[in-house]
């Protein structure tokens, strides 16, 4: 027997849940249906939403003129083919899943099919294409962001399905659980409930249906764009010397396994976030993560939520992150720049300039120009009153001012 998931897969704009504005009765797809007009369009949200759905309905109303092409599997030479047939129709759909992996040669080959109209194509993606996909593409496609999934939206199709499909009554709170432990994720919460179904009668209770489904979804798609919005929201809690948060989000970043991504993040924000403001940080946070790399999950878990904790309770400075940009600014905007050449110390006509070693100086420190004299009197870097060591700093170099 074919999955739970595949059997009610919805064959119908009105099986559709939470899309209404795009295929509910006023929807923007439905007037485009209605009217035989079908534009390429690219939807985007996250896994399980009802994309791969709503291509497949429209496919299905034009079943000679209809193809799907796979971006992450699927050869050039087969687009190709679909783009030469399309001459033999005059609606020719090409339903393109996982459009952000394209690439970009493949994606400038539908340019002028998709300019003349000559192929309408609908990509299928979880990333945001305004970031992933070809803008020559992109602006010649309507894009259109699928809604996320509600719990009353999945409670409402578990339901409908239970009475469609003739399985056991279940009663609110299972339901309910099963839409939260699904993340509200329609795939996986079909494929809980077709497993709820097996339990006996006697069983099937709330109890019974948390053991037989087990650890709950966490939504995160590695790689996707909601990866990487965790992972953000993760630096954005210890920029914010918010450590409960940041713990938050490096639970849910350690559900992909992914440890030297999650490494790479903290390392850079002990350089870029706390920096100065407590310079032991840099090193502990690198101790901390070599340490998680080593250990491998799930111990792991326990060096890095010492690093976040470390970083989120950290004073916090960025002034050695904002002194290297501006360096690096002044770089693309000036033509050349000179060394001063007493501190080349080389013999030059006329006589000889010599760089004067500041440790032959009282307090280690002489008053020369090191500055390129197109960069003279220029400042990088500004230090913070945040932590103490960096207030160190200022006052350090205040006083060399002042000599």
């Amino acid at each position: 027997m074919k999955p739970l998931a595949f059997r009610v897969r919805p064959k119908e704009f009105k099986d559709i849940v939470g899309q209404d504005h795009l295929v509910g009765p006023k929807g923007v797809i439905t007037k485009m249906i209605n009217q035989n007009t079908i534009f390429s369009m690219i939807l985007y949200g996250p896994a399980g939403c009802g994309k791969t759905s709503i291509a497949e309905i429209i496919s299905s109303l034009y079943p000679l003129s209809s193809f799907s092409f796979n971006a992450s599997t699927d050869s050039k030479a087969k687009l190709k083919d679909i783009a030469d047939s399309a001459k033999f129709y005059e609606n020719t759909i090409c339903v393109i899943d996982e459009i952000h992996r394209m690439k970009r040669d493949v994606q400038d080959f539908l340019l002028p099919y998709v300019e003349s109209g000559a192929l309408t194509i609908i990509g299928l993606t979880t990333e945001n294409p305004y970031r992933s996909i070809n803008p020559a593409v992109r602006s010649r496609c309507h894009i259109y962001r699928m809604n996320e999934i509600t719990e009353p939206d999945v409670i409402k199709l578990l339901k409908n399905t239970i009475q469609s499909e003739k399985l056991k009554p279940m009663s609110d709170d299972i339901l309910e659980y099963i839409a939260t432990a699904s993340s509200c994720e329609i795939r996986s919460a079909l494929n809980m409930l077709e497993i709820a179904n097996m339990l006996d009668d006697d069983e099937l209770n709330l109890e019974g249906v948390k053991k037989l489904i087990g650890k709950k979804v966490i939504r995160i798609d590695e790689k996707g764009e909601n990866y990487f919005d965790v992972a953000s929201a993760m630096i954005k809690s210890i920029r914010g010397s918010d450590p409960d948060a940041a713990l938050h989000y490096l639970a849910r970043l350690l559900q992909t396994e992914d440890l030297e991504f999650i490494c790479r993040r903290l390392l850079c924000s002990a350089y870029e976030d706390v920096g100065l403001g407590n310079p032991n940080c840099g090193p502990r946070v690198y101790a901390a993560t070599k340490a998680a790399l080593s250990l491998g999950l799930p111990e792991a878990r326990i060096p890095l939520g010492y690093a976040v904790v470390d970083l989120a309770t950290s004073p916090k400075s960025n002034s050695t992150y904002l002194a290297i940009n501006n360096a690096l600014a002044d770089l693309e905007n000036l033509k050349s720049m000179s060394i001063p050449p007493h501190i080349l110390n080389k013999e030059i006509k006329g006589g000889k300039v010599e760089y004067k070693y500041p440790h032959d100086y009282p307090n280690g420190y002489v008053n020369q120009q090191y500055m390129p004299d197109e960069l003279l009197g220029k400042t990088y870097y500004n230090p913070k009153d945040t932590g103490a060591y960096e207030r160190g700093i200022k006052d350090f170099m205040k006083k060399l001012k002042n000599n």
